[in-house]
């Protein structure tokens, strides 16, 4: 059985795979957090990530480059579900990628990498005279806004529309002072309260007609099991070194 090695294994995403890894035909080699909590016979990151078939990394931003360090030195492929990331992260991961089999995305859930196709889709097949607003709700304690799902389908929509994601964002509603709607632009709104595992709206609003494309987590045992599939995906023998998404776990392209 492929053996995980979780990066942040007491917080709510690290609980949540240890519980669900044995159902999906997968074991749990060790965590380790960064308060040096220990989970299993392994008492430092480098060996964990020795012992690890794959790692799978749900931590916070300032972790990441040890943690791609620590893969990289192993030869041990690593999911990267951590938000937050800033463009240098994704550099980090870039140069990882070229050394070891690796995914990096902001949502594990099967159901929001099919909205990610129809949101793209709607895009593409709609004028930019459609307003695109993505509305977002998580648990009181989440810290990033908007959220790394947010961004998934805002990056979904500026593919759609041919551009890129923060060309066509606009997050100045969370500034102050007057901001005229832009025609083209993907606006954001972001709610926090509550246990709210994840709901997710994208609003295609036109003159006389509104489209609503949604998601709403319901537990979030949906993201443990996507995680650990996408380890198991990634785990397996002969997978080339690469960067990877969900989309790639799925057979979406």
């Amino acid at each position: 059985m492929t053996a995980i090695g979780i990066l942040g294994v007491t917080g709510r995403m690290g609980r949540a795979i240890d519980s669900v890894a044995t159902k999906a035909g997968a074991t749990i080699a060790g965590g380790i957090d960064r308060d040096g909590t220990v989970l299993g016979d392994h008492p430092n990151l480098a060996a964990l990530a020795g012992a690890a078939d794959v790692l799978v990394d749900f931590t916070a931003p300032d972790a990441l480059e040890a943690h791609l360090d620590a893969a990289v030195a192993a030869k041990t492929p690593m999911v990267v579900g951590t938000t937050g990331l800033q463009p240098e992260h994704h550099a980090l991961i870039d140069a990882a990628a070229t050394k070891i089999p690796l995914i990096q995305t902001f949502n594990t859930s099967l159901g929001v990498n099919l909205l990610r196709g129809l949101v793209e889709e709607a895009a593409r097949r709609l004028g930019t005279d459609w307003d695109i607003d993505i509305v977002e709700m998580h648990h009181r304690d989440k810290l990033d806004t908007p959220s790394g799902t947010a961004l998934l389908l805002g990056a979904s929509a500026a593919s759609g529309r041919g551009g890129e994601l923060f060309d066509l964002s606009r997050f100045d509603r969370m500034q102050k002072g007057p901001h005229p709607r832009e025609e083209g632009g993907i606006y954001y709104a972001s709610l926090r309260g509550g246990s709210v595992a994840g709901d997710h709206m994208v609003i295609f609003a036109g003159d006389g007609e509104r489209i609503e494309l949604g998601h709403r987590a319901e537990s979030r045992a949906i993201f443990a099991k996507g995680a650990v599939r996408a380890a198991l995906w990634l785990a397996e023998a002969g997978r080339p070194t690469g960067r990877y998404a969900m989309a790639d776990v799925l057979g979406l392209r």
